[in-house]
């Protein structure tokens, strides 16, 4: 269980994110709808006598990584995981990159943080806590990401806002702002998690190797993007999605989720992020037991309405 402490100094959050559309063209410009999730993580320092000691929970607050290290160079001396100590290691060192002294008068701190979704359901476990990292020191979370993990960054936009965020790169900087997505239609829709958890970076990978600068594909992607914030009815917000789904797959030359595991259902499925595992989003003209009930049959059991997925 998460250890409750009376000496609580700080604590930070972190929303979980969702990019509805954009998906790797984000990297190159295109203009991305990415939502806030209800799900998150949570990161509380405590005072201590001695050392940093990290304790990481996740959804069951079931501590899944411990470890201690020195305030010096953040050197592990003592930890459940080697390349999970090694990876903060290399974070904490990244913040002092922005602020050199984060920490180096400290004497002893517990710092627990709380995971809100499952790990493997690629909400941003990496990103949320990056984020809630830059906070505490008081640094620029993006520059934290690029020095770190990489990416986009639309994530770690994600991770502040309590609205949907149209993201973009301009120039190679991250640029965002929050708008309204609030369709008539948001009842119909549902996330359904693939359980096939995906590599972000060889996604990228993937991409880069496929498809090269191409301004065309990037400015119908931006297009869509607009479409599908402003869709009027369940039947335009279908007709963007598949017609989103159709570019990327043409581009990386990879099967629809729909294709792959759904041929027969009579909505649109829509792959968020890096594609092939994770959530997908779909729309559904049935009840919520009906629509359950059609991915449960298919061994699908995650499918979560709109309303208790996304911050509103």
């Amino acid at each position: 269980m998460q250890t409750i402490h009376p000496d609580l100094i700080h604590q930070f959050h972190a929303n979980g994110k969702l990019l509805i559309s954009g998906e790797y063209f984000v990297l190159d410009g295109a203009i991305a709808l990415a939502l806030p999730t209800k799900f998150g993580q949570s990161l509380q320092i405590y005072s201590a006598t001695k050392d940093l000691h990290w304790k990481s929970f996740d959804a069951d607050q079931q501590c899944w990584f411990e470890a201690q290290f020195d305030f010096e160079d953040f050197t592990c001396f003592k930890s459940t995981d080697e390349s999970t100590s090694n990876r903060l290691t290399e974070i904490l060192n990244a913040v002092r990159k922005q602020a050199p002294d984060f920490l180096k008068k400290s004497t002893g701190l517990i710092v627990e943080t709380l995971l809100t979704f499952p790990k493997n359901w690629g909400l941003g476990t990496s990103s949320t806590l990056i984020y809630a990292i830059a906070k505490w020191a008081g640094i620029d979370p993006f520059v934290l990401l690029a020095d770190t993990f990489g990416g986009s960054g639309y994530d770690i936009a994600c991770a502040g806002v309590d609205q949907a965020i149209l993201y973009q790169r301009k120039s190679g900087e991250p640029t965002f702002e929050t708008c309204t997505f609030n369709p008539l239609f948001k009842e119909q829709l549902y996330f359904v998690y693939l359980g096939k958890k995906q590599n972000s970076r060889e996604g990228i990978a993937r991409y880069r190797e496929r498809v090269k600068e191409q301004p065309f594909l990037i400015n119908t992607i931006s297009g869509l993007t607009k479409e599908i914030l402003h869709a009027k009815s369940i039947g335009d917000f279908e007709h963007c999605i598949k017609e989103h789904e159709r570019m990327i797959s043409a581009s990386l030359d990879l099967p629809r989720a729909k294709t792959l595991y759904f041929d027969d259902y009579a909505g649109e499925v829509k792959s968020l992020g890096a594609w092939g595992g994770d959530f997908v989003l779909v729309t559904s003209q049935q009840s919520v037991e009906k629509t359950q009930d059609y991915f449960n049959q298919k061994g699908f059991d995650i499918c979560l309405p709109y309303k208790q997925m996304i911050k509103e």
